[in-house]
C-alpha cells in the first residue's frame, strides 16, 4: 500500500467487489473456501485500506465491470450461494460508504462488453500492481505505468455508471432484490 497520506491519486480495479468496501460477514463467505489466505487475514486486510483510505490524503477510484454489480445482486455466476441477507447488508454497506466517502472515493462501472481490464493498482506516477491471482506484479518504469493510467483514464471515460449516479443504481438494485 502507498504510504499514508501520500496525496497520489490511487486508482483500483478489482478482481471482484472491493475489499475494502465488503462487510464482515462478505468477507467471511468469500474467502472461507480459499486456500492460503483466511477470512481473519482479509477482514483485517479490508479493515486497514478502508481505515487508510479514510485518513489519508489520497483519492481513490475504482472502475469496475457492470456487471460484477448485477451478479452480485442477483447471486449468479461467483456469487450463486451468496445468501439474500449477506447481499442486501453489502449492498447497503456499499451504499454507505459511497455516499460517506464521497468525492475522495470515486466508484465507476464500466461496460465489459465494450471495454476489458484485468485487475489491477495504479499508485498515482509511481506504482502499478497487476493482480495475477495468487501473486502481484508491480512495475514502477514510467512507460508501463503511464499506459495503465491511460487505461484506467478510459475506463472512466467510458463508464456506464459514474460516481454521481452509484448511489441511484445501488439503491436501485437494492430494491430490485427484495
Amino acid at each position: 500500500m502507498a504510504p499514508r497520506g501520500c496525496g497520489h491519486k490511487i486508482r483500483y480495479v478489482p478482481a471482484t467487489l472491493p475489499d475494502m468496501l465488503k462487510t464482515r460477514e462478505m468477507l467471511e463467505w468469500e474467502y472461507a473456501p480459499h486456500l492460503g489466505r483466511t477470512a481473519t487475514q482479509a477482514i483485517g486486510a479490508s479493515e486497514d485500506r478502508l481505515q487508510w483510505m479514510r485518513q489519508s490524503g489520497s483519492d481513490y477510484e475504482i472502475a469496475m465491470p457492470f456487471f460484477e454489480l448485477e451478479s452480485f445482486a442477483n447471486a449468479t455466476g461467483y456469487y450463486r450461494d451468496l445468501p439474500l441477507g449477506i447481499r442486501l447488508a453489502q449492498l447497503d454497506h456499499f451504499l454507505s460508504l459511497s455516499e460517506q466517502l464521497h468525492p475522495r472515493l470515486r466508484i465507476y462501472l464500466f461496460d465489459a462488453k465494450r471495454l476489458y481490464s484485468a485487475p489491477l493498482t495504479l499508485f498515482g506516477p509511481l506504482l502499478r500492481v497487476f493482480y495475477a491471482g495468487s501473486h502481484d506484479l508491480a512495475f514502477r518504469d514510467k512507460p508501463r505505468v503511464e499506459t495503465f493510467t491511460s487505461h484506467f483514464d478510459t475506463l472512466i471515460r467510458e463508464a456506464t455508471v459514474t460516481a454521481r449516479a452509484l448511489p441511484q443504481h445501488l439503491a436501485a438494485l437494492r430494491a430490485s432484490i427484495t
